[in-house]
């Protein structure tokens, strides 16, 4: 009677971890592209905004759009957008824009030590506009509420 040998005792199969490319902004795997602005990872998906809808549900299309780093590239200016000084230049009248582009949640990178700006205020109340969120109205270099707006412009004027 033969002998059987010994199973060898915790032995456990190492599974390789794929290194699988995600997206940079949302995580998610599946139909990526690589960006022309920096070469990170994104959903190729600014097939799925919707023209005049104002959706934020594109990953491409919000770093492409929303992000110095993506006007920086869209602008061809030279060198890192981190420290161009055109893009600070052309965002000089909105500082606020500025800030908000090289911040947000949809840059890779984040603008290091953004510089201090003043609030943008409605030039009829004194309210705090946040320009990124939209909802004001603007002539010239002035700012109005949507409250002002309406007290100014009563619905049904132009209709």
């Amino acid at each position: 009677m033969a002998k059987r040998k010994p199973k060898k005792a915790g032995r456990k199969k190492i599974a390789k971890r794929r290194t699988v490319p995600r997206c940079g902004l949302c995580g998610k795997t599946g139909n990526l592209t690589k960006t022309e602005c920096c070469d990170q990872w994104i959903c190729d998906d600014e097939d799925q905004y919707v023209i005049f809808s104002y959706a934020r549900n594109s990953c491409y299309r919000n770093h492409s759009r929303y992000t110095l780093c993506g006007y920086h590239y869209n602008e061809d200016h030279q060198g890192d957008w981190k420290t161009c000084a055109k893009c600070r230049e052309d965002f000089e009248s909105e500082l606020e824009m500025y800030v908000e582009s090289g911040t947000n949640e949809y840059n890779f990178e984040k603008l290091e030590n953004p510089p201090d700006y003043d609030p943008t205020k409605c030039n009829k109340c004194g309210r705090i506009i946040v320009l990124s969120e939209g909802g004001y109205s603007q002539r010239a270099d002035e700012y109005w509420c949507p409250e002002c707006t309406d007290s100014k412009f009563p619905k049904g004027i132009f209709g």
